[in-house]
């Protein structure tokens, strides 16, 4: 009789480096080490608005991250549950920036081509018009009936804006990602 293991494999021991390193291009390192701090108390996800109707618990997530399961993370469906309301951050009892580390996650995933359907879809109509939300007859009318101009002062208003928009999502490399080229 074969036992079951459970060994724990594809362990990626520099994740967590991985993740600092990347976010303390945009936040302070200090700040982002806090991470390793998370004493996975519960208040995150007792106090998560996502949690409540979806399986987003932002411990499992920490804790397989803190364990090196890279791909487990980035494969993880509930990882996109977050809506960055950031209620967990402000209640960590050890400061842990928990929706910074959460979007610096995303941000490494979607680079290494694990962005989902429905990200991938809303980026393409971001590629296609230059905002996620393009205005249609439809969007025209709720606009003039809430008493607004029909288009929004955004790129749909300011047409010579699309051509930086693109030419800024072309120069990050946002446009090879949402392509699925990865890195």
């Amino acid at each position: 009789m074969a036992l079951k293991s459970n060994v724990i494999r594809n362990v990626t021991f520099n994740f967590y480096n991985e993740i600092i390193e990347s976010g303390a291009r945009i936040f302070p390192k200090d700040q982002l080490k806090r991470f390793s701090l998370c004493m996975q108390c519960g208040k995150c996800v007792g106090s998560c608005p996502s949690g409540r109707r979806t399986a987003w618990r932002i411990r499992k997530i920490f804790e397989e991250t803190r364990l090196g399961l890279k791909e487990k993370v980035f494969l993880d469906e509930n990882l996109w549950n977050c809506t960055t309301c950031y209620t967990c951050q402000e209640r960590c009892p050890r400061g842990i920036h928990t929706t910074d580390i959460v979007r610096i996650i995303r941000n490494l995933a979607v680079r290494d081509s694990h962005m989902k359907g429905n990200h991938k879809r809303i980026c393409q109509i971001l590629l296609r018009y230059g905002h996620a939300v393009p205005v249609n007859d439809e969007m025209r009318k709720v606009r003039k009936e809430l008493g607004l101009d029909e288009v929004p002062p955004t790129v749909h208003r300011y047409l010579g804006a699309l051509k930086e928009v693109l030419t800024l999502v072309e120069e990050t490399g946002f446009t090879k990602m949402v392509e699925g080229e990865g890195k």
